[in-house]
C-alpha cells in the first residue's frame, strides 16, 4: 500500500505543477486549453537534452525554456493579435503533438541515466510541488503582485485605469504559466518515466487542465485534486491489487479521463455556474483592447 501511495503522489506531482502554472494564467484572464501541447514539449526538449549533455540540470532547464518560449507564443497570438484563447490553445496542443513526434523519435527508448534520488521514495519534486503551492496562493492572494495579476483577470479596463498595465502582466503570466508546463513536461519524462515513446503523457495534460476548474482557481484545492487524480491514476494502472475480476484493465484506464470529462461537463452548468462561478475570473477567455 505504501508503495502505490509513493507512485500516487509522485504521479501528482506532474499534475500539480502543470495545473498551477495555468492557474496563474487563468487569474490574468488568459486560457490555455493546449497544456498537453506545452508539456509534450518540455518533456521532449528536456529528455533530448539530458541525454546529448548527460545533464538533469540543463534538462529542466531546456524543459522550462521551451514552456516559456510557448507561454510567449500564446501570450503573442491572444494578447496582442486578440486570437481566441481557445483555438489558439488547441494549435498548441497539435503543434506539440505533431513536432515532438518528429524530433523526439531519434531519441526513443530509456533515458540512460542513473535515476534522480528519491527522498523516502518519493521524488524530490513532490517537495517542489508542495512549496510551489504555497508560494503561489501566497504571491496570488497576499502580494501587490497577485492582485494585479487578479485585476487584469477579473476586470481588465478597471484595471489600466488604475495604473496596472494590462498587456506586460498577462504576458509575464502567461509566460510564467508555460514555464511550468515545460517543467512538468520534463519531470515526467526525466524523473517519472525516463523513457521518451510517442505521445508519451498521453493526455495527462487535458487533466492538469480540468484540475484548475476543480480547484476553482485555488492552489490548494489544486494540490489536493492533485494527489486524487494521482491514486485514480495508480488505481488504473494496477487495478486488480484493489477491486480484481471488475472490469478490465483498459476500462480502468479510461477512469481519470471520464472522471475528468464529468468535471468539466458538472463545472460547465447553470447550477454551478450560478453557486461557486464567482471564483472564476470574470475577465477569463476574453481579449482586452486599450481604449
Amino acid at each position: 500500500m505504501w508503495e502505490f501511495w509513493i507512485r500516487s503522489l509522485n504521479a501528482s506531482t506532474i499534475f500539480a505543477i502543470a495545473g498551477l502554472g495555468e492557474v496563474v494564467g487563468q487569474r490574468a484572464g488568459v486560457m490555455n486549453v493546449g497544456v498537453e501541447g506545452a508539456m509534450l514539449f518540455g518533456a521532449t526538449i528536456g529528455f533530448i537534452v539530458a541525454k546529448t549533455t548527460g545533464s538533469y540540470l540543463l534538462g529542466f532547464l531546456a524543459g522550462i525554456a521551451i514552456g516559456a518560449l510557448i507561454g510567449l507564443l500564446h501570450a503573442f497570438f491572444t494578447i496582442t493579435l486578440h486570437g481566441d484563447q481557445v483555438v489558439n490553445g488547441m494549435g498548441i496542443w497539435i503543434l506539440g503533438f505533431g513536432l515532438t513526434t518528429y524530433i523526439g523519435s531519434p531519441y526513443a527508448g530509456p533515458l540512460g541515466m542513473g535515476r534522480i534520488p528519491t527522498i523516502g521514495g518519493l521524488s524530490p519534486f513532490f517537495f517542489v510541488a508542495l512549496v510551489l503551492t504555497f508560494v503561489i496562493w501566497f504571491v496570488l492572494f497576499k502580494t501587490h503582485w497577485g492582485l494585479r495579476i487578479r485585476s487584469v483577470g477579473e476586470n481588465p479596463t478597471v484595471a489600466e485605469v488604475s495604473g496596472i498595465n494590462v498587456v506586460r502582466t498577462r504576458y509575464w503570466s502567461v509566460i510564467f504559466s508555460g514555464a511550468m508546463m515545460g517543467l512538468a513536461g520534463a519531470v515526467y519524462a526525466l524523473d517519472y518515466n525516463p523513457v521518451w515513446s510517442y505521445n508519451l503523457l498521453m493526455g495527462w495534460g487535458f487533466i492538469a487542465l480540468a484540475l484548475v476548474f476543480f480547484s476553482m482557481w485555488n492552489p490548494y484545492i489544486l494540490l489536493s485534486g492533485a494527489i486524487l487524480f494521482g491514486a485514480l491514476w495508480q488505481v488504473s494502472l494496477n487495478p486488480e491489487s484493489f477491486l480484481p475480476n471488475i472490469f478490465s484493465r483498459y476500462i480502468w484506464r479510461t477512469f481519470p479521463f471520464v472522471i475528468t470529462i464529468i468535471i468539466l461537463v458538472i463545472m460547465s452548468t447553470h447550477w454551478f455556474s450560478s453557486r461557486w462561478g464567482a471564483a472564476k475570473p470574470e475577465a477569463l477567455g476574453l481579449p482586452y483592447e486599450k481604449d
